[in-house]
């Protein structure tokens, strides 16, 4: 047999210790260039522009 708990754990203890397991929301920062939200430290994904400078070039889809 495994090792067992010598007594119940309370919900208090159980959730104080789960409390860090929560996910977060990513940190959205404003594009410098058109505005939008992108998350920080990457890419604008609608214009392609990280720290004012053009990196990738976006294509405008035709429907």
């Amino acid at each position: 047999m495994g090792p067992l708990p010598k007594r119940k754990l309370s919900k208090t203890s159980k959730r104080t210790r789960r409390n860090h397991d929560k996910l977060s929301l990513p940190h959205l920062v404003l594009c410098e260039n058109c505005g939008s939200y992108r998350l920080a430290h990457h890419v604008c994904k609608e214009c392609g522009y990280y720290q004012n400078e053009a990196v990738v070039e976006i294509k405008k889809r035709e429907d």
